[in-house]
């Protein structure tokens, strides 16, 4: 039997189908190693994204949780946080920037059977990530003021200022989680990246309302408390993912010597990172350019954007799980010269996604008013709060196919691809639709939600289009 066929076994029986498929996943999940360039599709698509999806769920809780803390201390908090992580999201580019050039190395390499070179590339990738966050941490701490003052903060946001120095000069700790998150599910070790970000998001849930409500012994440190909170759990999390990559057993373990300067690898990785981070750039800071447009009409508006996106999130992470799952068959696959098994992979995960956001969207329009009543009790923030999750929740099952086509895409080391899908969809579409539905058309912020919800349509169908033509299968990483 083929091994493109979904859940049955291979024709040749081998240690992991003699096991049985329930007892596959528990060894999935305790960090047990497979070869997912072999053996049936579907089986290996799940092994890969229980643990992903898993690790993505306690980041969702966390969004939801720390957005839930924080709105009761008011509007101008919750646009804080609104507007410092639509700056963070350049640091979440370059973050998944780099990750998506390490996946898709360690990825190929580890199809290759070459874990020398798996080592090697995923030592000179966190060198690179440990200066730029460091370049960052110092510009982004002193700019805090002025980059909050730009986006058209308040005086009330004004005086949160503190969260935003915390957030952007802390930076390092979310380079470094997402980078070696990115090294572990590129060598198919998800159960690892799996537990690092539950660790980093349990401290994150914990602290966040104890420093921010001040529980107990814990300081009342008010919005600033969910800075300090998510700076010490991201931190801590990042700290035992680097522990990881020296652990004996490990899939991708560095030594000392792995971190000799190659500067012909590292210029490799730039360029592959570069491109990955670029792309992601083009998308995120469209976001900074809704929210901009968002914030013309207040902070009512802008703290009922922030919930809806957040709850979003919460939605939409999960299925990063499968996407991400995806894009390590697409690269192990490429590197054991199997596209065929790459392409069936893709559409596969692309199906799972299917049902799962299609089901989530359904949820989301029926019970958008009862779901926004949890985050705020103001009926002015909780009005363009369900305005947000009902508009983009029905785009939801066209998402479900860009998210893991992208995905595909970047596995396969094919970044500039999802790129100009993003120039062309974001900047040349999106933004200028957001701006003439919002603005122009005088519908403000629902104007600005439909616009998201044709963006992200449009998104899925070119990369359908684009995916079809095959042309990803034969690049070279």
């Amino acid at each position: 039997m083929s091994d493109t066929s979904e859940f049955a076994a291979p024709a040749a029986a081998t240690p992991d189908s003699a096991r049985g498929y329930w007892e596959s996943i528990k060894e999935a999940l305790r960090g047990a190693h497979h070869d997912y360039t072999a053996g049936p599709i579907g089986r290996a698509i799940f092994l890969l994204a229980v643990p992903m999806v898993l690790e993505t769920v306690l980041e969702s809780v966390f969004a939801v949780v720390d957005v839930f803390f924080v709105s009761r201390l008011g509007a101008d908090a919750v646009a804080t946080v609104g507007l410092t992580e639509s700056m963070m999201v350049l640091i979440y580019t370059m973050a998944m920037g780099l990750g998506i050039g390490a996946t898709a190395t360690v990825a190929r390499r580890i199809g290759e059977r070459n874990a020398e070179g798996a080592s090697h590339a995923a030592a000179q990738a966190i060198l690179l990530a440990a200066a730029i966050a460091i370049t960052l941490g110092v510009l982004g701490a002193l700019a805090a003021p002025m980059l909050l003052s730009a986006m058209g903060g308040s005086t009330g946001v004004l005086a949160n200022v503190k969260f935003t120095r915390i957030m952007l000069g802390g930076n390092i700790v979310v380079l470094m989680l997402f980078l070696v998150n990115a090294i572990f599910r590129g060598a198919g070790d998800a159960v690892i990246a799996m537990r690092v970000l539950w660790l980093a998001n349990a401290i994150n849930i914990f602290l966040g309302p104890m420093l921010i409500l001040g529980v107990g012994p814990f300081p009342r440190l008010g919005v600033v408390g969910a800075a300090v909170a998510t700076t010490i759990g991201r931190g801590t999390g990042a700290l035992y993912a680097l522990s990881r990559l020296f652990h004996a057993g490990a899939r991708v373990r560095v030594h000392r010597h792995h971190f000799k300067l190659d500067p012909a690898l590292m210029w490799q990785m730039v360029k592959l990172s570069g491109s990955g981070t670029f792309q992601i750039l083009v998308g995120s800071a469209s976001w900074i350019a809704l929210v901009r447009i968002i914030s013309i009409f207040g902070s009512n508006a802008l703290a009922g954007y922030t919930i809806a996106v957040r709850v979003i999130m919460f939605a939409l992470l999960p299925s990063w799980g499968l996407s991400n799952a995806a894009a390590t068959m697409v690269g192990q696959a490429l590197g054991a010269r199997k596209p065929e098994r790459a392409e069936h992979a893709v559409w596969m995960a692309g199906r799972y996604n299917l049902w799962f956001l299609g089901s989530v969207g359904v949820i989301f329009v029926a019970l958008a008013g009862p779901i926004a009543s949890i985050f705020t009790s103001d009926p002015a923030v909780a009005r363009y709060a369900v305005a947000g999750l009902r508009t983009v929740a029905f785009g939801f099952p066209f998402y479900a196919y860009g998210m893991v086509l992208t995905s595909a895409f970047n596995g396969a080391g094919d970044t500039w691809t999802p790129t100009w899908i993003n120039l062309f969809v974001f900047w040349a579409w999106g933004i200028p639709l957001a701006y003439i539905l919002g603005i122009v058309a005088r519908r403000g912020p629902p104007g600005v939600f439909l616009s998201m919800l044709l963006t992200y349509t449009t998104l899925a169908v070119v990369s359908v289009w684009l995916f079809r033509k095959g042309r990803w299968k034969t690049r070279r990483v």
